[in-house]
């Protein structure tokens, strides 16, 4: 579902870009792909957590260190450090 907000000077509606890229944003503030990339990132703490006992930006700084981390992730990884964001995580 696209995701869209009022313009104030315009008075219309203007579609949302992802916050990462210039595609249209589906899901919050990403894309597509940027969302999916949060979606896994956030499902996979849990495991992480329970393996290593670590918080969630260190967990977000191993992502973006993983040779085998895709771009997708790594994006969504720096975007979450720098804005301090934490999802609902899920910790079993």
């Amino acid at each position: 579902m696209l995701q869209y907000r009022l313009s104030i000077k315009g008075k219309k509606w203007t579609k949302v870009k992802c916050v990462l890229c210039d595609r249209e944003a589906v899901a919050g503030d990403y894309c597509t792909l940027h969302s999916k990339a949060c979606e896994n990132l956030t499902n996979s703490y849990g495991k992480w957590k329970k393996a290593l006992d670590i918080c969630w930006k260190e967990y977000l700084s191993e992502i973006v260190m993983n040779p085998l981390t895709g771009q997708w992730a790594k994006d969504v990884a720096h975007h979450l450090i720098k804005t301090g964001e934490q999802p609902d995580v899920k910790v079993s």
